[in-house]
């Protein structure tokens, strides 16, 4: 795990390989544990390799899950978890469907990878997600545009558990420094911004009748 329970500060998966990277690591640990908002720092696969106790807090009502757990692996999170949208406002078209779209590029580039083939099996096997993947996230960029699948800039509704934040918006920002893209890391970082008491609770991305509003429903 990328965060330690207890209260105990965040440290990061091990590199080892590059024993001068985890040094880094450690000390870049204590940065991103003085942030006051939710940060976290993923690799390729979406895997967490650090995660703030503001990260942790944000996700600390989620229930457990034996592989889409939110300081483990991100992508798989919001994909496969039932409670990926108590806390990830606007799930589908917010959070849901750009990370689709990330991913797919992430299979482009590194469609050898184990781990990538590891999470496209698992889409695979989910029927809801198999044909977002492949029927719902093509026509949803037509609708959108590609932009729209970038997260560094983006607005996205939270339902924080801690009531001083609640039902809030959150810009998510790329801070990623170039020791960690030699790594193969991306830091994101959820800035919150002031309470919104007006913001009605939104449906995650999976409906009452078991599929994603995005893909059509089969008649009857």
């Amino acid at each position: 795990m990328a965060y330690q329970a207890g209260g105990q500060r965040s440290v990061p998966r091990p590199v080892p390989e590059r024993p001068e990277a985890e040094a880094y690591l450690r000390d870049y640990a204590t940065l991103v544990e003085a942030v006051p908002f939710p940060s976290v720092i993923v690799d390729h696969r979406w895997d967490v390799v650090l995660a703030n106790t503001a990260f942790a807090s944000l996700f600390r009502g989620v229930g457990p899950h034996p592989t889409a757990m939110p300081d483990d692996n991100f992508l798989k999170f919001v994909l496969f978890h039932p409670d990926a949208s108590t806390v990830l406002g606007d799930h589908e078209s917010g959070w849901c469907l750009p990370m689709l779209a990330r991913f797919a590029a992430a299979v482009e580039r590194h469609g050898h990878d184990h781990g990538v083939q590891a999470i496209r099996r698992e889409i695979a096997q989910d029927p809801i997600m198999e044909a977002a993947y492949r029927q719902g996230l093509p026509h949803w960029i037509r609708a959108v545009g590609e932009r729209a699948a970038e997260l560094d800039g983006a607005v996205r509704p939270l339902l924080h558990p801690d009531p001083r934040w609640g039902a809030t918006d959150c810009r998510v920002v790329d801070e990623t420094p170039g020791t960690l893209q030699e790594l193969g890391y991306t830091r994101l970082t959820l800035v919150l911004r002031e309470v919104r008491r007006d913001r009605p609770r939104v449906r995650g991305a999976r409906s009452a009748a078991g599929h994603l509003r995005v893909v059509p429903a089969p008649e009857d």
